[in-house]
């Protein structure tokens, strides 16, 4: 069919080694059904992006590039970047060759017949389209708690993120040069991709529980990702800490007067107690507000070095 359109599905890869093989039969099998039925290009490609991994993960991806490259291809990036960064370089890398894009994790949990959904969407005239999880039953309660918890929080800050959405999401080539405008060092994908603009939907799908190997998130790292989507999209933490300020310098006021009133009339007592409390309250709501600029200036200052969010070693993509 001449209106055949090139899909890329880029997969961004740290220590996989465990999963990949399944991973690239799994991906391979799909590109072969959306072929037969003429939704996609035989130019179409999966391309894994090594994210500075130690293990074996880059030598299979060389590998099966070697075997199969007009199905496989590779990214390997010169050191460890992060997810969002290797993220960004294959989406970045892919542009040059796709009429869309869809990115996912390595690790299967992300439904792989979506992907079906997603291409037809675009098929339709959807620019961006979104997997969105239909339910969080794989989850522990603590996971989902939290999870959806960060969703509602970053909607009452204001910010434009769609729900029980990660990074599985199809893209098509003029988002992805829209993506490229946006020059932050500080990346949080879920919170800049609605901001470009363009028709988007959602495609709901039931997320797996990891095939092999182990999650690279751990609570840690959850935690920091999350207070780096708020910081990044949000002023609101900043008047929070006035709106605090004002409050705490309003309940002084009360407390002074009551101090004077108290003296004038002969019945003060010895306030350890309270002295004590106001003292441990008021020093850790500074500290606390502290920290909180502190992090909007650390990111400012990230932003100003204008460092490369990745820096690719080597490409692999045979396009022949």
């Amino acid at each position: 069919m001449k209106d055949e359109k090139t899909l890329y599905i880029v997969v961004p890869c740290y220590k996989e080694e465990a999963v990949l093989p399944e991973t690239a039969k799994r991906l391979k099998k799909k590109l072969q059904a959306l072929l037969e039925k003429g939704k996609i290009s035989d130019k179409s490609r999966v391309m894994f992006v090594n994210d500075g991994s130690k293990d074996r993960t880059w030598e299979i991806i060389s590998q099966l590039h070697e075997e199969e490259p007009q199905v496989f291809s590779g990214v390997n990036l010169a050191r460890n970047r992060g997810h969002q960064n290797a993220l960004l370089a294959g989406l970045m890398t892919a542009v040059n060759h796709a009429d869309m894009v869809i990115s996912m994790d390595a690790d299967l949990q992300d439904d792989v017949d979506a992907v079906d959904a997603m291409v037809e969407a675009y098929h339709k005239g959807y620019d961006v389209v979104y997997g969105v999880r239909s339910s969080r039953k794989t989850d522990t309660f603590f996971k989902r708690f939290t999870a959806e918890g960060f969703y509602k929080l970053m909607k009452a800050l204001g910010v434009d993120i769609v729900f029980n959405h990660a990074d599985y999401r199809l893209m098509s080539k003029r988002a992805l040069e829209g993506l490229a405008e946006f020059g932050e060092v500080n990346l949080f994908l879920r919170g800049i991709v609605p901001q470009i603009g363009y028709p988007w939907t959602t495609v709901e799908y039931e997320r797996h529980e990891r095939f092999a190997g182990e999650s690279k998130y751990p609570l840690k790292k959850m935690l920091a990702f999350a207070f780096d989507g708020i910081t990044s999209f949000s002023i609101k933490p900043m008047r929070l800490i006035l709106l605090l300020g004002v409050v705490v310098f309003a309940v002084s006021i009360l407390m002074l007067l009551y101090a004077l009133i108290s003296k004038l009339s002969g019945s003060t007592t010895a306030g350890w107690t309270s002295m004590m409390g106001s003292i441990w309250l008021i020093g850790g709501i500074q500290l606390l507000s502290l920290g909180v600029i502190g992090e909007y200036i650390g990111k400012i200052y990230s932003e100003t070095k204008r460092r490369p969010r990745f820096i690719i070693e080597r490409v692999l993509n045979k396009t022949e």
